[in-house]
């Protein structure tokens, strides 16, 4: 009610805060980065967004490595620790934005849904949250749809999908009768080890290789290195949550030091 009484009016842009590094990416894709008005600590694409002022912070320290990470999260979660971020409620209010864009999907890798909302209920103007908790590559499409929706920009935002499906259909009209396809070991965590979930084994059928570890759309698992050794992966590809490539690489040894590393095909391949 509040978006649509919103879009009638048309009184000034709509203020909005991303909550989300992809819904930043979203909103910037569909033309509304001048209505951006903070994102979080972790948005850094496009690069233009670092300007912006950020909402939110880690409460871990950053020189923590990968196990020390999970251990730290398991900690707070045992202690039915609210959030592992903080966010900076007096800018939020002062901010006064129209539209919040949150996820639900995961309690680790963003602000925590319940918090945002009893955030959002603690300050003296009521925005709009719109959630986002895609499981497949088709539901990070329609998340596009809705966040047009959500900022009146319908149109755009149609014109920006039927351009991904376009490309889509071209990686899938390269790929369909490939004769060889790559083991692929999709790995979202280091230490411990975590296959990628959701739509990150979709990318990898769809780009022409097999993933035997992870579930389409289905969470990420925990696994064991011996399960990472058998598939004997053509390709491995290291995708650490919160990570940037750089830092992934710092956690590296971790990977190398398990029995039978040098082994793999992907290794001895480069």
């Amino acid at each position: 009610m509040k978006r649509l009484s919103w879009l009638k009016e048309k009184k000034s842009p709509m203020k909005i805060v991303s909550l989300l590094p992809s819904a930043t990416e979203i909103i910037c894709a569909l033309g509304l980065a001048d209505q951006l008005v903070a994102v979080t600590h972790e948005c850094d694409y496009p690069a233009y967004v670092t300007q912006k002022p950020f909402i939110t912070r880690s409460l871990l320290p950053p020189s923590l490595r990968s196990g020390q990470i999970d251990e730290a999260v398991r900690g707070q979660m045992a202690a039915d620790a609210h959030s592992l971020y903080h966010i900076d409620r007096e800018l939020l209010a002062e901010l006064a934005p129209d539209l919040i864009v949150t996820q639900q999907l995961c309690e680790v890798c963003a602000v925590a849904y319940d918090e945002v909302v009893e955030v959002v209920q603690s300050l003296p103007h009521t925005p709009e949250v719109l959630n986002l908790e895609p499981l497949s590559l088709g539901d990070v499409l329609s998340d596009i749809q809705r966040v047009g929706e959500a900022t009146g920009h319908s149109e755009e935002a149609l014109q920006l999908v039927s351009s991904l499906e376009n490309r889509v259909a071209e990686v899938r009209r390269v790929t369909v009768n490939v004769t060889y396809r790559p083991r692929v070991a999709f790995l979202e965590w280091i230490d411990p080890l975590f296959c990628g979930g959701h739509w990150n084994p979709e990318l990898v059928e769809l780009a022409g290789g097999v993933d035997p570890l992870g579930r389409i759309g289905q969470p990420s698992i925990r696994l064991d290195w011996e399960q990472v050794r058998a598939i004997r992966p053509d390709v491995m590809v290291i995708s650490c949550c919160g990570f940037s490539a750089e830092r992934a690489k710092e956690d590296l040894p971790l990977l190398e030091a398990h029995p039978g590393w040098a082994g793999l095909p992907c290794v001895q391949e480069g």
